[in-house]
């Protein structure tokens, strides 16, 4: 069993996950607190979720709703009410020892959200969350990402890039040594090292920048990390190489743990989920406590949902819609939709005509939570989010 919480007080969210498990809401249904508190419980076993529910019907405050789970004899149960209903939960269990689990799944979605970190650690650095949005500029030294392959693979070219992306004001750089499109192909380590080594080792000598690198590869983590970088972004969550967890535990270095389906060469082919925004939460939740158990810190994780990557228009359409569900989660939240093909369905625009759309999404990620954005276009995607962070943080602002 676990739990996901969603967002307190957005009754359009909570509405909407309610009306995916088959229940028309009515706001008399959902309205006796505020801000209540709203939890979905997936796996409960039938007979718990029976107690559960008769349990929740004699709450003069509290609703709930639920639906055939995912394995035979478990339910799906959305229940809500006034934020003391946990605690008279908890002080249930005491009597019902059925319900104990479900106190202690959701005591750890509510003590994720506490735990929230104020600052995200980078090297020597720290940026703090909350206060404004990063940007993300995108690096790629490779000869076939999808959208400026080759335009970058020589260290010179790549150096210069990443010089007009710090003046446009991009906060770090993310360079990457193996293209991640769909259908891409892995490329040998020492290729990888190749092109992105001597391209980290400049851009940090030259310009004192803030480095990332897009790596699952643990050897080549290590040497950007010798080289200067200060954080990982590993598509794979540390899980394509045993390595990696204990790499970045022992060096204290950051990491950012993404989503994805299969792997950059399968990921496209048909990917498909029986509930994407719960299958995604508790991915990024299980590698979020495994690195936390390994030693890791909260200020040296960031969470990203991984749009594009084996997921259909329709499941980057969802995961957008439901970013505030990931906060919850505790971290900060990177978002990258920058160029990428589900803009271009929805727009029916080709790769290189894509700016306004990535605008578009990248907004309406940080309006949802997102801490940070990955962008190919720093210049004019700096100037809309740093817009945005300023109506954003406006006295009285309904954006904040």
């Amino acid at each position: 069993m676990r739990a996901r919480l969603l967002p307190q007080g957005d009754m359009t969210q909570i509405t909407h996950e309610l009306t995916r498990m088959g229940y028309h809401a009515s706001e008399e249904s959902t309205s006796h607190s505020a801000r209540p508190l709203a939890v979905k419980l997936i796996g409960v076993p039938d007979d718990t979720a029976t107690l559960l529910s008769h349990w929740l019907r004699r709450q003069g405050t509290a609703w709930w709703h639920s639906t055939s789970g995912a394995t035979a004899h478990t339910t799906d149960v959305v229940c809500g009410g006034p934020p003391a209903l946990f605690d008279e939960l908890r002080q249930a269990s005491q009597h019902e020892p059925k319900f104990r689990a479900v106190v202690d799944a959701m005591a750890q979605v509510l003590a994720s959200q506490k735990a929230a970190p104020t600052l995200l650690q980078l090297g020597s650095q720290s940026l703090a969350i909350g206060q404004r949005t990063y940007v993300m500029g995108i690096l790629n030294v490779t000869p076939d990402s999808f959208s400026d392959g080759g335009l970058y693979l020589q260290p010179e070219q790549a150096i210069k890039h990443a010089e007009e992306m710090l003046a446009d004001g991009a906060d770090l750089i993310d360079v990457g040594g193996q293209s991640s499109r769909p259908g891409a192909l892995a490329v040998p380590a020492e290729v990888e090292r190749q092109r992105v080594l001597p391209v980290v080792r400049e851009i940090v000598k030259r310009y004192d920048a803030l480095v990332s690198v897009d790596t699952y590869r643990a050897e080549v983590a290590e040497a950007a990390l010798d080289a200067g970088a200060v954080l990982i972004n590993d598509i794979s969550a540390m899980r394509f190489d045993a390595r990696m967890l204990s790499l970045l535990a022992q060096r204290h270095a950051s990491v950012v743990l993404m989503h994805m389906q299969g792997t950059p060469h399968t990921m496209q082919q048909a990917p498909t989920y029986r509930h994407i925004i719960d299958e995604v939460y508790g991915f990024l939740a299980e590698r979020l406590a495994l690195a936390l158990r390994c030693g890791m810190t909260r200020q040296q994780i960031v969470l990203d949902p991984g749009i594009g990557f084996g997921k259909t228009v329709q499941h980057n359409v969802e995961l957008l819609g439901a970013l505030a569900s990931f906060r919850a989660l505790g971290q900060p939240l990177l978002v990258g939709t920058s160029r990428k093909s589900f803009l271009g369905a929805l727009l029916e625009r080709e790769v290189w005509d894509r700016l306004e759309g990535s605008i578009a999404s990248a907004v309406y990620a940080v309006l949802q939570g997102a801490s940070m954005v990955r962008v190919h276009d720093v210049k004019p995607m700096l100037q809309a989010i740093r817009l945005l962070d300023t109506l954003q943080h406006a006295p009285g602002s309904a954006l904040s």
